[in-house]
């Protein structure tokens, strides 16, 4: 249940903004693509009643425009799963895992976007990453509820473009904690079992609804 919610607080800073107009020249930094993928969340969510009352046809199609674009989907899944075990998965079981893994982002944005209200987000400093070459880390910080909450996004240059791959909540990487729950069923059952596992929480939770 924790974790649910540090996830929707970060989805929640994806979706917030200073409600700025950003030039393309700003988007091309790191900084400025939180900021620019902030703006456009935010605006299409005040302008959607559907997505503001959870309609997940709806919040998908805004994830597939405005989001996943900008993250290394493919780099946050193989991390999630574990290298070896993504490594060894046939492109049958690594595409069924992305989709399951998807549908359940899908269902946390819901629950995100509910929440939106009149926070903001405080950016800081842009620094590179103690532990990996390349990859940056934005500061970001929700203000507006009881107590400030820090989010910071890593981002790496994929190409010309940076882009997300993984989250740090409440101090918490959400790649590894999903890692943490993925990686021993993997080893006890199979990835098969995972994707099964992942596919009927989906089910239960109504997320295809």
């Amino acid at each position: 249940m924790l974790k649910r919610q540090f996830l929707s607080l970060s989805l929640v800073a994806l979706g917030l903004a200073h409600g700025v107009a950003l030039a393309q020249t700003v988007a091309q930094t790191p900084d400025g693509l939180v900021k620019q993928v902030s703006t456009e969340v935010l605006d299409s969510i005040k302008a959607d009643k559907a997505i503001q009352g959870g309609d997940t046809q709806r919040i998908l199609a805004l994830v597939d425009a405005k989001i996943l674009p900008h993250v290394d989907f493919d780099a946050m899944t193989e991390f999630a799963a574990g290298k070896a075990a993504w490594s060894q998965a046939t492109p049958d079981q690594r595409a069924r895992l992305q989709d399951e893994f998807k549908v359940m982002l899908v269902r946390q944005y819901a629950a995100a976007f509910a929440q939106v209200r009149d926070q903001t987000i405080e950016f800081g400093r842009v620094v590179k990453s103690p532990d990996n070459p390349g990859e940056v880390i934005v500061r970001t910080k929700i203000v507006g509820q009881r107590d400030p909450v820090p989010i910071n996004y890593y981002l790496r240059r994929t190409g010309d473009a940076w882009k997300i791959h993984d989250l740090d909540v409440l101090g918490i990487r959400l790649g590894l904690s999903y890692q943490q729950q993925w990686m021993p069923i993997i080893k006890a059952k199979g990835m098969d079992a995972l994707i099964a596992e992942l596919a009927q929480r989906n089910k239960s939770a109504g997320a295809r609804g």
